[in-house]
């Protein structure tokens, strides 16, 4: 490593335990020489750096000894209030808890820093009012956490990917793409990225890629940023939408009313409910149309009414023959 580069690490690892020491009361060294993998000896040497420029730091002998900042000392964060610093420490726990990204922890370190003593002690006796959390609550979503963060990386340094992929109708291909980022849509991860088998941009469920490789080939951003992306979500993989009219029995009211909105629900004299909505004609449509049973009957248009019939009948002939024995 270059002296140049030596310097560079050794002022983001004093950084580093500054605002870790600012974030929590008292640390020891062996703790900070572990987290930031140096010996003791180098720790010692940081921390002396960090007092010597004008940071108070204090240390307490005995079993719970260690190293904090003097309480008189704080970052001024000027404009940033108290609740703000709240709701943004909730945010990047509910993203961390998704990532498990190393750059995440730092920046909430950091974040925690700018809260002072007091405020520190006011959090703790109020407690969370607020959790966010991308994880499912049957513990689904994405196998490898590690693909996030590879993914990340792999589109900050513009490096060209591949994967196999495999779309809603269960066909893989083999996938080249140049990434441009990570999004939470709904409640899965995509990347949207400009594919060179399709020469154009795309989204791909983080759930569905397998064999994610990394090249060493860079590429050159196209000029195409993710708010330009997100502004088309759903075009490539989701289509048109077409306009339908649902009719669903009254005992369904609040699960309509939960995945339809109130504005799109006209209630009938007998109580059933009559919703007016859009989707793209794809599986995901039927599937969603067909989990509400004999609860739903599709009115309108005529061609879907017609394929859930049809499916309808496909599942109950899988019923109409003996099931066979499965060998314990």
């Amino acid at each position: 490593m270059t002296y140049r580069g030596e310097i560079a690490l050794k002022i983001q690892r004093l950084l580093g335990i500054t605002m870790l020491l600012l974030s929590q009361r008292r640390i020891n060294a062996p703790t900070l020489a572990d987290k930031f993998e140096v010996s003791l000896r180098t720790i010692y040497r940081d921390l002396e750096t960090i007092n010597t420029a004008g940071i108070p730091i204090v240390s307490f002998a005995g079993n719970d000894g260690g190293y904090e900042i003097m309480e008189q000392f704080r970052i001024d964060r000027q404009i940033v209030t108290f609740d703000d610093l709240q709701s943004i420490l909730v945010a990047l726990k509910g993203v961390q808890a998704s990532l498990d990204d190393k750059e995440m922890d730092d920046l909430l370190t950091k974040i925690k820093a700018l809260v002072v003593r007091s405020e520190h002690n006011q959090m703790e006796e109020s407690g969370e009012t607020l959790l966010f959390d991308t994880n499912l609550w049957h513990g689904g979503g994405l196998k490898d956490k590690s693909m996030l963060v590879s993914l990340r990386q792999a589109s900050k340094l513009r490096k060209v990917i591949s994967f196999l992929y495999t779309n809603t109708e269960g066909v893989e291909e083999q996938r080249e793409v140049e990434p441009i980022g990570i999004a939470w849509k709904g409640y899965a991860w995509y990347l949207y990225a400009y594919c060179r088998l399709r020469s154009d941009y795309r989204t791909f469920r983080l759930s569905r890629i397998s064999g994610l490789r990394i090249h060493l080939e860079h590429f050159t951003n196209k000029g195409v940023h993710m708010s330009e992306l997100d502004a088309r979500w759903g075009n490539q993989e989701l289509g048109p939408s077409i306009p339908l009219l649902l009719l669903f029995q009254p005992r369904l009211r609040v699960r309509v009313e939960e995945a339809f909105g109130l504005d799109n629900i006209e209630r009938q004299d007998d109580g059933s409910l009559l919703v007016s909505t859009s989707y793209p004609d794809n599986h995901w449509l039927y599937g969603m149309l067909l989990s509400y049973g004999s609860d739903v009957r599709v009115l309108e248009p005529a061609f879907v009414a017609e394929k859930i019939r049809i499916q309808g009948e496909q599942i109950a002939s899988n019923y109409s023959r003996p099931a066979i024995p499965i060998e314990p």
